[in-house]
């Protein structure tokens, strides 16, 4: 249960409508997301999705998707899914694993979901996937909540 304060930052609007607004703020002030191509196609309380295409400025010496860029994405995925509430929260930390690689022409896919919120801190599950379904990688993410600030004005 999140503190008492979350409802007076909210203004009693539904959970998904807030999400919704922190998207559409988030995402128009993030130059990082937008210059990578990223698209957001899910937001929810505690939950993103967002895609993004492999392009040829984004591979390494091999041919194959720079694993910054992987973990780039499903780094946004985390973000947009633990500032859902409108709580300003910033990553504690992430580990990352690398599954398979992601090809020139790939469209990826990072969906980030909610495991477990306490207080300040938050622990989040993100898997990368290809347009095949192919899983790319996994990250967890740890996040901290700031005290008393808002993401967006409602």
């Amino acid at each position: 249960m999140r503190e008492a304060n979350y409802r007076d930052i909210t203004e009693g609007l539904d959970p998904q409508t807030v999400a919704e607004r922190v998207r559409d703020g988030m995402f128009a002030n993030d130059r990082a997301s937008q210059g990578l191509g990223m698209e957001i196609t899910g937001i929810g309380p505690g939950y993103a999705k967002i895609t993004m295409p492999v392009r040829e400025d984004m591979l390494n010496g091999f041919s194959i998707c720079h694993g910054g860029f992987i973990t780039t994405l499903a780094d946004s995925a985390f973000a947009f899914a633990c500032n859902s509430y409108n709580e300003q929260t910033v990553a504690s930390g992430i580990s990352v694993d690398f599954m398979a690689p992601g090809r020139p022409g790939d469209l990826l896919t990072a969906e980030a979901r909610e495991v477990f919120v306490a207080g300040r801190t938050g622990v989040y599950d993100i898997t990368v996937t290809n347009q095949k379904g192919e899983l790319i990688a996994v990250m967890r993410g740890k996040s901290y909540r700031l005290k008393g600030r808002t993401v967006v004005d409602l």
